[in-house]
């Protein structure tokens, strides 16, 4: 057994989650916060079997997509004098997979 963390861009959460749910995958999910722009996302956990794995990944990149954001500099650069729009690319996902021991559902 596999446990995936994957965390999404909130606005990607419904196609992720309606995805999972599509090809008969359960996951739990968590409302989280990201440390560098403190924007919201979802982490998703999924324990699945070892042979899952790819499609819980594979459908996790098809449905989160990458964006272009405008965000101050002073939440880029410490100590920034002067504040301007910076460009950074959001979304996408961070996945990861570990090894679990044990999984019940009670």
């Amino acid at each position: 057994m596999k446990l995936v963390y994957a965390i999404v861009n909130n606005d990607d959460n419904y196609a992720v989650s309606k995805a999972l749910l599509k090809k008969g995958i359960r996951a739990t999910k968590l409302a989280s916060t990201g440390g560098f722009l403190s924007a919201g996302n979802t982490t998703f956990m999924i324990c699945c079997r070892e042979c899952e794995v790819d499609t819980v990944i594979e459908t996790c990149k098809q449905h989160s997509r990458r964006r272009k954001q405008f965000v101050p500099s002073s939440a880029i650069l410490e100590n920034a004098g002067e504040t301007y729009p910076v460009e950074v690319t959001i979304g996408g996902a961070t996945i990861f997979v570990t090894d679990i021991e044990r999984f019940e559902q009670v």
